[in-house]
């Protein structure tokens, strides 16, 4: 008798949690089961659409950051279609291009009815290695993007000319601003310049 107790106590305790995740599952993960749902009755296209507009929504709740900053070796082909450049050793007058991936930017509605839009400036410095900032500009890069829906796949191609840095350890600094919401993000970049 106690260990039928026991295990009804345990299969009860099981049945509450199990509410209680899915009570708190979120909307991401009703709008899988729903696109899903949607996919395995013939509407792929609605369920990828409906996918998409969660991811957009659920992406303005994450901290604006930075998910990914690299150095590249040519202009990108679109989003996450990049060359990575091998290593962050540069020649003397070799220009920095870097792919960066903003994160959790916010959108608002645009001019155009039913359109949405996203805006970021970007402002970068360049630091020897005790923090001295050497060089900088605000506002070198101004972006806007604007579509139907929150897009997640955006990104930035930056090219900084440092023809006249000596030979020696740097850090490339960028600070994105999005300008909807007033808040910035920051990514470190560190760099050599090896001469000739």
């Amino acid at each position: 008798m106690a260990k039928h107790r026991s295990l009804l106590a345990v299969l009860t305790a099981a049945s509450m949690l199990c509410i209680s995740v899915e009570a708190k599952a979120g909307p991401l993960v009703d709008a899988a089961t729903k696109a899903e749902q949607l996919a395995t009755s013939g509407d792929p296209a609605k369920a990828r659409e409906l996918l998409r507009q969660a991811v957009g929504d659920f992406s303005q709740t994450l901290p604006f950051s930075i998910g990914k900053a690299v150095f590249i070796t040519k202009e990108p082909a679109g989003y996450a279609m990049y060359e990575p450049k091998d290593g962050t050793v540069f020649k003397t007058g070799e220009a920095l291009v870097s792919y960066v991936e903003p994160v959790g930017l916010t959108w608002k509605d645009a001019a155009t009815k039913g359109k949405l839009e996203t805006h970021f400036t970007v402002d970068f410095d360049i630091l020897n290695p005790k923090g001295d900032i050497l060089a900088g500009q605000k506002a070198f890069g101004d972006f806007t993007f604007t579509g139907y829906l929150k897009n997640q796949e955006i990104y930035s191609t930056l090219t900084i000319d440092v023809s006249g840095a000596p030979v020696g350890d740097y850090v490339l600094r960028f600070h994105f601003n999005d300008i909807n919401s007033g808040k910035t993000a920051t990514i470190d970049q560190p760099f050599k310049i090896a001469g000739p």
